[in-house]
């Protein structure tokens, strides 16, 4: 199965959000998995996390996966507070 990776910047919030999610729901509908590369990104907020969520349920629901790659500290703590780093995948 093909793989495709969607570069985010420093942040994923109320002001990008939609373009990220517009960005990986475009990788899953061409049937690839998502590798969201979170390498520059140092915040997500309570938006974000629902664009993570919500895109990684629609990967599941076509039978694909949604994988996390380079999270940060600072993001990785925010995701350990919320529990939501045991919901995905890192690749």
């Amino acid at each position: 199965m093909n793989t495709e990776s969607y570069k985010l910047g420093e942040e994923l919030d109320s002001f990008n959000y939609q373009e990220v999610q517009d960005g990986i729901m475009a990788i899953l509908e061409k049937g690839c998995n998502a590798v969201l590369d979170m390498t520059e990104c140092t915040y997500v907020s309570s938006t974000g996390l629902r664009v993570l969520l919500y895109t990684k349920k629609v990967a599941a629901s076509k039978g694909l996966k949604l994988y996390l790659k380079g999270v940060g500290a600072e993001v990785q703590d925010i995701m350990s507070v919320t529990g939501f780093d045991s919901f995905f995948d890192y690749a």
